[in-house]
């Protein structure tokens, strides 16, 4: 692979793994941690791989007990190499053959490999330019728990895994249903090789070999090439000599491997999540919610309260001066809901409205119980919940809220308007009037008691003027106190209305806080988790 080449494959997958790993950060607290730790230490694996040499191919032998697995290395290998197994300090130990020394400790160091044998050259095979290191591993089904743990250990390691199988056990479930199937996304860097053929008849190898091939397909490994050999005879040895070669050469397999680890982690991450919709605030639900939480805050209440509050302070402004005390003797709506307050900031105080019982809290749990499913409806089980659980966290805090947003929002509570100031003026010129007639006739009276002269009282259209006085000033106080307690029921409605727009508002402001903002923020976090997978996915 030429140098361009290799710079677009390792820029690909640096977006992969960068995009793997904010797939992993965004499904913190929605995912698993099990899961979510399993793709961390591919993304480590992964960090510190490619901080090591990328000139050298690692390929591992796997296999079973009797598979022939150290025969077959020996005989790739052209030496008798794993015949130290003998002489190492425990058959834990894995023992590498290396084709170009210089570079290979740190990597050796990483994998844990401490016994490792500098092989001599192979024609056609490998020398010091090749950069390959071959291991000979424990067997998988070992009766050492540690050796076990040693292979199952190596396989996410290795930049190429041979799996060395027999004829008497090639179809055991252990190694097909523990190794093969679960790395089946690594096909690309995966080669089987169906050891010790001579002990089958010759006639016998090729259906043996597509039997293999069927389980392989099976497993998910249908693409991965299958040879037949025999480390005994030497028979096939050059194909798994010139297959390994090749992946050697191409100094491909790193960035396959790793590949293939981001493709298997994805593929873990998309299991987890499960397949759905995109989530998100549907159309129409927030209004709903902010409606029903309205309803349970009482707004209506103090919509009310606003309109009868201006009604009772235009009846004490506007009303017939001789009645409208009265007036004041009624309780004023909104200064007992503790509404009407000046002097202080409204944010500081609390409401007296009615505290939220059983029906209102229910209501109030319904209606985010509702905007948090039409916001999930499709989502993902795991990200439904979280969107669920993101929109009831602050339900707590709700009633509290909605009663602050009650008592900050501005109701115009203390504003007069302008028409009250000419109808007070003309009640008491009207009262003026009537007094006034009042008195000239009991001027003229007390004249008439005392026997005394009674001057000629003046008269408009044959009315005495006093009795004009008298019947002009009641009649225009009751006639202004009349149309202005139609005046205020107009007003008060159009007071009431911006109040309910205003207070409605401020209702939805608490459940953008409190309820929407932290759905959009889950349903964002799904949209960038699929966003980060499908590129990590490739």
């Amino acid at each position: 692979m030429n140098r361009h080449a290799s710079a677009r494959e390792a820029s690909r997958l640096d977006r992969r793994l960068e995009a793997l790993d904010d797939a992993r950060q965004l499904a913190a607290g929605v995912l698993p941690d099990e899961t979510l730790d399993g793709v961390l230490q591919v993304l480590e694996r992964a960090s510190s791989r490619r901080s090591l040499s990328a000139e050298h191919t690692v390929v591992g032998f796997f296999g079973a007990t009797g598979s022939g697995k150290s025969s077959l290395f020996n005989a790739v290998a052209g030496a008798a190499i794993a015949t130290a197994a003998a002489r190492r300090p425990t058959t834990s130990e894995p023992l590498a053959g290396i084709w170009g020394a210089e570079g290979s400790g740190e990597l050796l160091d990483w994998l844990d490999v401490r016994h490792r044998h500098v092989a001599a050259a192979v024609p056609g095979f490998a020398d010091d330019s090749t950069g390959l290191i071959l291991l000979d591993l424990p067997d998988i089904d070992s009766t050492r728990a540690e050796n076990r743990a040693i292979a199952e250990r190596l396989t996410g390691l290795v930049d190429v895994l041979v799996w060395v199988l027999d004829p008497q056990k090639y179809a055991d479930a252990a190694v097909h249903d523990d190794f093969l199937a679960p790395l089946a996304s690594h096909a690309a860097v995966t080669l089987v090789v169906l050891n010790q053929v001579d002990r089958l008849p010759e006639h016998d190898v090729r259906p043996v070999l597509e039997s293999l091939q069927s389980l392989l397909h099976r497993d998910g490994l249908g693409s991965v090439q299958v040879l037949g050999a025999s480390a005994l005879v030497g028979t096939g040895v050059d194909k798994v000599r010139a297959a390994i070669r090749q992946v050697a050469m191409q100094r491909r397999a790193l960035s396959q491997r790793l590949a293939a680890d981001v493709d298997h982690a994805a593929h873990r991450l998309a299991e987890e999540s499960g397949t759905g919709e995109a989530a998100g605030v549907r159309p129409g639900s927030r209004e709903r919610l902010s409606r029903e939480l309205a309803t349970a805050a009482n707004v209506p209440l103090v919509v009310d309260a606003v309109a009868a509050s201006y009604r009772l302070e235009a009846t004490r402004r506007t009303g017939w001066p001789v009645t409208r005390w009265l007036a004041r003797l009624r309780p004023d709506p909104l200064r007992r809901l503790n509404l009407r307050r000046t002097g202080e900031p409204p944010q500081l105080n609390r409401t007296s409205l009615p505290p939220a019982g059983a029906p209102e809290r229910a209501r109030t749990d319904a209606a985010v119980r509702d905007f948090a499913d039409a916001a999930s409806d499709g989502a993902p089980g795991p990200w439904r919940a979280a969107i669920r659980a993101a929109a009831r966290e602050g339900r707590e805090q709700l009633p509290d809220a909605l009663d602050q947003a009650i008592a900050g929002t501005e109701l115009s509570a203390g504003r007069g308007s302008w028409w009250w100031r000419v109808f007070n003026v003309l009640q008491w010129l009207g009262l003026a009037a009537a007094v006034a007639g009042l008195g000239w006739l009991g001027v003229l009276a007390a004249l008439g008691y005392f026997q005394l002269p009674v001057p000629e009282v003046p008269r408009v259209e044959g009315w005495p003027v006093p009795t004009v006085l008298v019947a002009g000033g009641v009649l225009l106080g009751v006639v202004l106190a009349l149309a202005a307690r139609t005046l205020a029921g107009i007003a008060a409605r159009a007071r009431a209305r911006a109040a309910r727009r205003r207070l409605e508002a401020a209702v939805d402001a608490v459940a953008r806080d409190l309820v929407v903002a932290p759905v959009e923020l889950e349903a964002s976090r799904l949209a960038a988790f699929n966003g980060a997978l499908k590129v990590a996915a490739g």
